[in-house]
């Protein structure tokens, strides 16, 4: 069971032509990407060939003390990594940055995305005897790079071979002794950008906004499909998986996932919210006093919506600050409860008014009916909602949590009449999907909008078993799995 969409993974390397505190940049800018990942995060750092890492549940500031930091010591790279498990399930094993000591050396890596052939390769290696200690796509990324490292003359050659075999969304980070390597699956499903620090260090990074949390200056976008090398040497670039596709970026990246300040392929990811709220102000408009939006990827848009329709935007809620998105909600009372304690009404605002209340997204439809309850009780005499995304239709395969069907509302319901009433609101409109695809100006990538709409620009697996090994044997059996 799900109640809304949760976070993808943030990467992050960093890498210096001399010893320095690599640690606390990796700090800061996984800091930066916290919104991606809140179950676990890790740090490796490589001191002259010799790797020192620290990985552990929770969010940056509780895994990271002064303390751990500085016993990660100096290094002259480093790469980091925010989580939240799309595949395989949430033990240790899993945490990121995979450490990883073969024959050729040291290795270790950090990854955005999944795989949708993980488990296939995965049972070759193990037929080959390969042995697994996780159950994260990610552990298969890396036995390939080691299995074919052993015959490359490079790691580098290694990466490309890899990438032979591994099919789905990956952004990636590798640290080596010597090098640090970023590498973009071929349709370029999650974000990556290298940037430059003003001491010389070249920085890696999910989203510019952690280039900036470092004092990095934005280079460019790692191109899909591009394996770029960093040494000391400089920078070299490996296009032979380039141009292969016309590319697939997750268009919800710009909807919800990425932060605000950041900009992906030259696109603002602001000004991409903003004007969702205009589109929708476009093809949605009604009467009303206010516009609000739910924090924080609905702020934007409602801004947008405000300015299109000329109605008056207005602050609707407040965000208790100190609970994170993985608010812990052990008991069904708390699970019900949890939107009063996230979120809290300006009733001076909301009472007496017709609302317009933009969202980023709706799911199971659970949470948004408790939002427009809590709307309701401070008085709304309306509750208009218009959502800055298509209707959720089709499972994700390539890192967003976006399972089966069966939970989502869109599916359930056939109009948006029917929703509306589901949740409690006087109307209910989404984003149509050719609004969606023009959010993001002046994009050369094309983007994928599969789970709005059943067309995905990759291969989708035939059979979706990402948790596989956390599934009990009663369970496995009854549903004709074992």
């Amino acid at each position: 069971m799900f109640n809304g969409i949760h976070e993808e993974c943030g990467v992050f390397g960093i890498f210096e032509n001399a010893a320095a505190n690599v640690a606390q940049k990796a700090y800061l800018a996984l800091y930066a990407l916290q919104h991606r990942g809140q179950e676990s995060c890790g740090i490796a750092v490589n001191d002259d060939g010799v790797f020192r890492h620290r990985r552990g549940d929770g969010l940056v500031p509780d895994v990271f003390t002064a303390q751990s930091l500085a016993a990660l010591g100096e290094g002259n790279a480093a790469i980091g990594h925010v989580r939240y498990s799309t595949s395989g399930g949430s033990g240790r094993n899993n945490i990121q940055p995979l450490v990883i000591r073969h024959v050729k050396g040291n290795l270790a890596l950090a990854h955005n995305g999944n795989l949708t052939n993980a488990l296939q390769l995965r049972r070759s290696f193990e037929l080959q005897g390969a042995i697994f200690h996780g159950t994260s796509d990610t552990e298969a990324i890396a036995y390939s790079i080691v299995k074919h490292r052993i015959s490359c003359a490079s790691t580098q050659e290694a990466v490309s071979r890899a990438m032979d075999e591994l099919c789905g969304a990956y952004s990636c980070v590798l640290m080596t002794a010597t090098k640090l390597i970023v590498f973009r699956d071929p349709y370029g499903f999650r974000p990556l950008c290298i940037g430059k620090t003003k001491s010389g260090a070249y920085v890696a990074a999910s989203e510019s906004c952690a280039l900036d949390a470092v004092g990095a200056r934005f280079i460019r976008d790692i191109r899909p499909g591009e394996i770029l090398t960093i040494s000391s040497g400089g920078l070299s670039s490996d296009t032979t998986h380039c141009g292969k596709t016309a590319g697939g970026l997750c268009v919800f990246e710009y909807i919800y996932f990425a932060r605000p300040d950041s900009v992906i392929e030259g696109a603002s990811v602001h000004k991409a919210r903003v004007r969702a709220g205009e589109f929708l102000a476009e093809e949605s408009p009604v009467d009303a006093d206010i516009v609000i939006g739910v924090p924080d990827s609905g702020l934007d848009a409602a801004l947008g919506y405000s300015r299109k329709s000329g109605i008056p935007y207005g602050v609707g809620f407040i965000k208790n600050k100190y609970i994170g998105r993985s608010f812990i909600q052990p008991s069904q009372d708390m699970r019900e409860d949890a939107v009063r304690i996230k979120l809290n009404v300006i009733r001076e605002n909301i009472s007496g008014r017709r609302v317009v209340m933009i969202d980023d997204s709706i799911v199971r439809g659970t949470t948004c009916a408790r939002i427009i309850e809590l709307l309701r009780e401070a008085g709304a005499r309306e509750v208009h909602v218009r959502i800055s995304a298509p209707p959720f239709k089709y499972p994700c395969y390539f890192g967003t949590d976006v399972e089966g069907e069966g939970e989502l509302i869109a599916c359930k319901y056939k109009s948006c009449k029917q929703i509306a009433r589901a949740v409690g609101a006087d109307s209910l409109s989404y984003l149509s999907v050719s609004a969606a695809h023009r959010l993001a100006q002046n994009v050369s990538l094309d983007f994928c909008d599969g789970c709005f709409t059943g067309n995905y620009p990759a291969p989708a697996p035939q059979r979706c078993e990402k948790d596989k090994y956390e599934t009990k044997l009663s369970e496995a059996r009854a549903n004709g799995k074992f």
